[in-house]
């Protein structure tokens, strides 16, 4: 598979290594812990999907549900979290629904 992705709309996680991979190839990470039947993480996605198309980061889909190892590792208790990568290390987290422009502030202060 090609490390080279499209980067405009959030990449949903498949598999561990392909996280990882994506983290560390990518200087600017934001990743989306969600369920699909978490209702505020529903009422996020648009504005997940805007910040993958607005901003140089590299927006991550996690479902907690199939990937509980990775939810796990990253201390989610609660969801929708957003966490916040450069180079790999959490920079910001933030829990709940958040609007856009606080989500581009956090990506913009990586």
């Amino acid at each position: 598979m090609s490390s080279v992705a499209d980067t405009s709309e959030p990449i949903h996680v498949d598999t561990t290594d392909q996280f990882h991979d994506l983290i560390a190839e990518h200087p600017t990470v934001v990743v989306d812990y969600y369920a699909d039947w978490c209702g505020p993480c529903k009422m996020l996605e648009p504005t997940v999907a805007e910040l993958a198309a607005e901003t140089d980061a590299v927006v991550l889909k996690l479902d907690i549900e199939a990937h509980q190892e990775l939810a796990s590792e990253a201390s989610v208790r609660s969801i929708p979290t957003i966490q916040f990568l450069a180079d790999g290390e959490e920079s910001e987290r933030l829990v709940g629904v958040h609007d856009k422009s606080e989500l581009v502030e956090a990506v913009e202060s990586l």
